[in-house]
């Protein structure tokens, strides 16, 4: 690469990532990334209904559309004092990039951003289909939920999400969902137990038939977990009253193959065999939904039901991509993520062909002193014109 396209990738990474961008505040980094998209030789960039960024470049021959998928959303830095370098300073010690969004995944987004135009320049547009590149909002609330709404919009035919992977190539993931236990009882003076019904003493049963609830296992993403997150009763703090409400909330991570629904049902199975036995016994079990104020002022809402993906190893759209990264001399592993990304939806639910690539390791996302290696962010921007070499040729 140039020096010159260096420094650019470089710089505009740095840019981003000296613009806090907390999930519902992203517009500094939307209106900044829009910009240096018209700047930069893009057809179309422009912000949705939920503040998602949504930029295209055209080739002059049709084609497949190619989706690069980056949230421009961070999580928060409680104790900056706590950082060995500011976590919005985008200072550069070594060969790092340190800050917060760095590699989750600000890094990403500028190389996919750049490698977009320099593609684009460097094939004069003589390429089949069409590049987009997504800045999506709320991921880190709500995996995949925004964009429902660009896949609507463009209707991509493959999709990369640009999360942290090592630049190996990603081609599934668990899924997670947000289970919520709910137990009723009956309140009363803590001084007179016996006439009320403790809802808490209820749920500590439904925890126990719930941990006997066997989870499913897949061969390669492994096991389907239930785990026990928080429990609250109501009221609280208690003062001398017996609680009449208990909330338990789960993370269930999720397999291919499993829906809403079968997922309740074992778990509303063993609930239902408690309350014939105790008729004072009252449950509900339900998926958490969230609700989340975008920066454009309109409200984002979702089920936390985020689906498992899987793509077999040798599909070709996947290999195609290999070897065109091994001809440029990188040599990817292919391998899934170990958490949740946006290709919940597009995978999960929309069924679009989809794969990981992204620079900087998986285990720098949300810690102090999160950074991203230069030479990771250079190398993912060829990364990433080798994909549109691979898919649009």
């Amino acid at each position: 690469m140039e020096q010159e396209r260096k420094e650019q990738v470089v710089g505009f990474c740095r840019e981003l990532i000296r613009i806090p961008s907390l999930s519902g505040q992203e517009k500094g980094v939307a209106e900044h990334l829009m910009a240096f998209m018209k700047a930069n030789g893009f057809d179309s960039a422009a912000a949705d209904d939920y503040g998602n960024v949504i930029g295209c470049i055209k080739g002059r021959r049709p084609g497949s559309k190619l989706l690069f998928d980056g949230h421009m959303d961070t999580v928060p830095v409680p104790d900056p004092s706590a950082w060995q370098y500011p976590p919005f300073g985008a200072e550069i010690h070594g060969d790092r990039i340190y800050g917060r969004g760095t590699s989750d995944m600000k890094g990403a987004l500028a190389a996919m951003t750049s490698a977009a135009s320099f593609f684009a320049r460097d094939s004069r547009r003589d390429f089949a289909g069409e590049i987009y590149v997504a800045g999506v909002v709320h991921e880190e609330c709500f995996e995949g939920v925004a964009s429902r709404a660009i896949s609507q919009q463009v209707h991509p035919d493959i999709v990369v999400i640009g999360e942290a992977s090592g630049l190996n190539v990603k081609v599934g993931q668990r899924g997670r969902a947000e289970i919520v236990l709910e137990s009723f009882g009956k309140p009363c003076h803590s001084a007179n137990p016996e006439k009320g019904i403790n809802a808490v003493y209820k749920i500590t049963k439904a925890i126990a038939a719930l941990r006997q609830v066997e989870v499913p296992h897949h061969p390669v993403l492994g096991d389907g977990i239930l785990e026990l997150t928080d429990i609250k009763s109501s009221p609280y703090p208690g003062a001398s009253v017996v609680p009449a409400y208990c909330k338990a909330t789960y993370d269930r991570r999720l397999l291919t193959g499993e829906t809403p629904r079968s997922v309740l049902a074992p778990l509303q199975a063993a609930l239902d065999k408690l309350m014939q036995e105790d008729p004072e016994a009252s449950y509900k079990i339900s998926y958490a939904v969230g609700k989340e104020t975008c920066w454009t002022g309109n409200e984002i809402t979702g089920k936390r039901f985020f689906p498992g993906w899987l793509y077999d190893k040798e599909e070709p759209f996947v290999q195609k991509v290999v070897r065109e990264l091994q001809a440029d001399g990188f040599r990817p592993e292919i391998t899934q993520y170990n958490f949740c990304t946006n290709g919940s939806h597009y995978a999960g639910e929309a069924g679009i062909k989809t794969i990981g690539l992204g620079p900087s390791r998986e285990n720098l996302a949300h810690t102090i002193d999160e950074y991203i290696e230069v030479d990771q962010l250079l190398k993912v921007t060829q990364c990433y014109e080798d994909v549109m070499k691979a898919l649009l040729a």
